[in-house]
């Protein structure tokens, strides 16, 4: 692409007015929480490629969690914002190793995962200081230890007697238990140099009006899981259904290959998500890896046959609702999807189903996404006077019913046949459930 003479970096003309703080602010710690369609990560990219142009001293340090998920976010990300800036040829981007260069100076874009924090601390740029961080999707980042080893790694005497060490922090908020919340938000305990934000959709210039009206009517149907995707607001950990039983791992395929694989199918379509959940199952050690995963909503029939074809679904066995009994038939007739069959189903199918499930350990690679927000915010229902009930609220499950198909031939199929109420109970009995 050819370059323009001038280049237009007039901050208030580029970001919404939320985000100012990221460019005119000397703060240490910039912490932006806020909801999905926020634009927080698109800001932050923002910042980091104009640091890089206008500040010749500033080396950045990207980071998320794990490594290898930078490549279709974060970078993919700061490419989009340099073309959009006008400034996509001023710099130099490769993939092995993950980093972007500064043409003109030399400056860099590191890229690291927080899976190996010690390997931080060893990068030496060659011109100017590692001074500025971006943490982004940090609600992922596991350890507070983790975090303070990188931020002790940016230190030392920068070249610009005008120039200052910075963090930004972009996540969602999906869980109050998190030490982001201590560290960043709550005053008693906050750190020093802070300025803590939380944003919405409302501070993105750039949505379409179908986008903000699924936002809005996810107030309405899903308010648990709305209050964090469309509010910004810390998740309630309290009344989880699986709480304790979930996290969050980068695995091989390798590290599964041994183990038995099904596929669970839950159909959505205009408000809710068709998804299609993928598991090994550890019986042994009671450990599921949910290993892939498609999540979308307004998918057709053919569509679904393509996502599960391209997610290598077939050859394996897939289980999916029992209630959408033309769907199955047309997936397995007319699209040629093989070993589907329909959920089992009867009395209290759904609430033993669960009660087996919590008998696992989960394990959620950092590709599935909507199945771990669900962890996040499914709960168990209360009745009119606010007790807790035995049983799970039905809103915000499509991926947990897709995962508990998905799991069925492991806990009530007994010789191909799915087992009926009396035997169910006998099954959970057993485990002491």
């Amino acid at each position: 692409m050819a370059m323009a003479s001038t280049i237009d970096l007039n901050v208030p003309d580029i970001v919404s007015k939320a985000y100012y703080p990221m460019f005119n602010s000397r703060d240490r710690y910039l912490v932006y929480k806020g909801s999905r369609g926020s634009g927080k990560s698109y800001a932050a990219a923002e910042k980091v490629i104009i640091d890089t142009i206008t500040r010749p001293y500033v080396n950045w340090l990207v980071i998320r969690q794990y490594f290898t998920t930078h490549k279709d976010s974060t970078f993919a990300t700061l490419k989009k914002v340099a073309a959009s800036l006008g400034v996509y040829e001023l710099f130099k981007w490769t993939t092995s190793p993950l980093e972007v260069t500064y043409k003109p100076t030399g400056q860099k874009i590191f890229f690291r995962g927080m899976d190996s924090p010690l390997k931080i601390t060893s990068i030496t740029p060659t011109v100017g200081q590692l001074c500025r961080a971006w943490f982004e999707e940090c609600f992922e980042l596991k350890s507070l230890d983790g975090f303070n080893t990188v931020e002790e790694s940016l230190r030392g005497e920068l070249d610009d007697p005008r120039g200052f060490y910075q963090s930004v922090l972009t996540f969602n908020p999906w869980s109050d238990r998190h030490w982001l919340k201590s560290e960043f938000f709550d005053k008693d305990t906050q750190r020093t140099n802070v300025r803590a934000f939380t944003t919405t959709y409302k501070d993105n210039n750039y949505l379409d009006k179908a986008y903000i009206e699924s936002l809005k009517e996810m107030l309405v149907r899903n308010p648990n899981r709305a209050r964090v995707a469309v509010l910004g607001e810390w998740g309630i950990a309290e009344g989880l259904v699986f709480d304790g039983l979930f996290e969050q791992r980068d695995f091989s395929y390798d590290e599964i290959a041994n183990l038995p694989k099904s596929v669970g199918l839950d159909f959505g379509f205009k408000h809710d998500p068709t998804a299609g959940e993928f598991i090994a199952v550890d019986q042994d050690n009671r450990i599921v890896y949910i290993y892939d995963e498609f999540y979308k909503q307004h998918l057709l029939t053919n569509q679904i046959a393509q996502e599960l074809a391209n997610h290598k679904a077939f050859g394996l066995p897939i289980t999916a609702d029992s209630a959408e009994q033309r769907m199955i038939v047309e997936l397995s007739q007319q699209h040629r999807v093989p070993n589907i069959k329909p959920s089992g189903k009867g009395k209290d199918s759904v609430i033993q189903g669960i009660q087996y499930m919590q008998s696992y350990h989960f394990v959620v690679h950092p590709r599935v996404k909507g199945l771990m927000e669900e962890f996040n915010t499914y709960v168990y229902d209360k009745d009119k006077e606010g007790n807790w009930l035995n049983k799970p609220k039905d809103a915000n499950n499509h991926g947990i019913d897709g995962l508990r198909y998905a799991l069925e031939s492991f806990m009530f199929v007994r010789a191909g046949h799915y087992m009926n109420y009396q035997e169910r109970v006998s099954t959970l009995k057993n485990l002491g459930l």
